[in-house]
């Protein structure tokens, strides 16, 4: 019988599995290299820091969060104004919780309003009123600065297309173990 180690089951030196209520999965040992593990931190580190540069400037010039701009984003970008708030979740990148709590906010200062979806009554539409363009449209020069600023400009072009290859890579993969 292998071996059990603090809820890991060991068996053998380069694998584990690891037992739990909610999940049993193989982990392969893997040593990650310390030039590997800084430009994890480096990576890290600058994704934070933009978002939350990205998110601090929206909301001293605009009032809006990061969120509430890609919802706002979103749903100008729909043909008729409109998006399912299933499908406004998944594009936002949040949870549905999350999404229903600014979508509330956006709700109660009139950028948007919700209605039921007449194919299915378990849906809702999320619709962006006219105060709520108005609204992404007075926000979205300073945040396209913004972008070019603190993103943008820090890259050439070989950075700009490795960076989306990489992104896209990632995604894929991810999209596949989904």
């Amino acid at each position: 019988m292998p071996a059990q180690q603090h809820g890991v089951q060991i068996v053998n030196e380069d694998e584990k599995v690891v037992n739990s209520s909610q999940f049993r999965t193989r982990i392969m040992d893997v040593e990650i290299s310390d030039q590997d593990k800084q430009l994890w931190q480096a990576y890290m580190t600058a994704s934070v820091k933009v978002m939350e540069k990205l998110d601090h400037e929206l909301q001293e010039r605009s009032h809006l969060s990061l969120t509430d701009y890609q919802i706002l984003a979103t749903l100008m970008s729909s043909t008729d104004r409109r998006v399912r708030m299933s499908d406004l979740a998944e594009e936002v990148l949040v949870s549905r919780s999350r999404l229903t709590y600014r979508v509330d906010r956006l709700e109660k200062i009139g950028y948007l309003t919700r209605e039921e979806c007449s194919d299915d009554r378990r849906g809702l539409w999320a619709i962006l009123s006219d105060l709520g363009r108005k609204a992404f449209l007075k926000a979205q020069p300073g945040h396209e600065q913004d972008l070019s600023t603190w993103f943008f400009e820090a890259l050439d072009t070989d950075g700009k297309l490795a960076i989306s290859r990489v992104s896209n890579r990632i995604d894929e993969k991810l999209q596949g173990n989904a």
